[in-house]
């Protein structure tokens, strides 16, 4: 039996937890996605007693420091509570995906912290807290940049025929969707946001034919315009984390150079970052 504190990255699909004891990462597991707008108290509090306290066996948490997807607001306090009747401690705090994107690449520094995952968002951080968010909005009425909206675009140009033939023809031989399929998932079925993000790889997989490479920088020069350009850009380094961010990285920094925004740093989750700031935090 060891002393430790307990540091959890979550998304709806996943959550990262990792085990630090005297500074060092001891151990990491995984257990399913907890976003207390898709969850209730019950749901979330069954996922940690029967996924992740088994992993923990022999380990005393002194404290859990909790990021997460659509943790704001009163949602936090379902994720909190969830934690507090599930383990020992009640040293529990529960923060935002966006504030665990500020520590993780930012650390006690300001600047400016993106997500850019299957959707997206940024902030200005002055080294404490959140002082400037420009609302994402989600995927329809905003979230550029993100996996979502990226897939939202390939959909409706390969439909609307601004693709070549053999992209469509790739598409459909690699994903067998018919078009009243595609659009039952996107309008009727739970979760649309992971099925447009689910198209991100092939994105990649073309990246180099002219009309995706448009449209994929044309997005991010959005996400730039409408989002980061509201903050201090012109002092400050962008930094980012998401698989989007760092999977297209190359065209990311891209379009960057085209707004002329500096990048700071790109990370594919923040969970390392996080392990170093509270190892300097505490």
């Amino acid at each position: 039996m060891y002393n430790a504190i307990l540091i959890a990255d979550s998304g709806s699909s996943k959550t990262d937890w990792v085990t630090v004891k005297d500074g060092f990462h001891v151990k990491s597991v995984s257990t399913k996605g907890i976003n207390p707008y898709f969850q209730s108290f019950k749901e979330i509090k069954d996922e940690i007693e029967t996924s992740l306290i088994p992993q923990l066996a022999g380990i005393y948490v002194d404290a859990v420091y909790f990021y997460g997807a659509g943790c704001i607001f009163d949602k936090a306090d379902i994720v909190r509570d969830a934690i507090c009747s599930s383990m020992k401690t009640h040293e529990v705090f529960v923060y935002s995906d966006l504030l665990a994107a500020a520590h993780s690449t930012c650390g006690n520094n300001a600047g400016i912290a993106c997500i850019l995952g299957t959707g997206s968002n940024s902030c200005f951080f002055d080294g404490e807290r959140i002082v400037k968010n420009v609302p994402s909005l989600g995927f329809i009425l905003g979230d550029e940049g993100g996996g979502a909206t990226l897939g939202r675009l390939l959909i409706s140009d390969l439909f609307k025929e601004l693709l070549p033939e053999y992209i469509k023809e790739d598409f459909f031989k690699k994903y067998n969707f018919t078009q009243a399929e595609v659009l039952d998932r996107v309008y009727r079925q739970p979760f649309p946001n992971r099925f447009l993000a689910a198209f991100s790889p092939f994105l990649l997989e073309h990246i180099e034919v002219p009309e995706i490479h448009t449209l994929v920088f044309k997005n991010f020069v959005s996400f730039f315009n409408r989002n980061v350009l509201h903050y201090d850009y012109k002092k400050y380094e962008v930094n980012f984390i998401g698989s989007i961010a760092y999977h297209y990285k190359d065209l990311l920094k891209e379009a960057a150079e085209y707004i002329n925004v500096r990048i700071g740093k790109i990370l594919k989750n923040p969970i390392s970052g996080l392990v170093d700031y509270y190892n300097f935090k505490l």
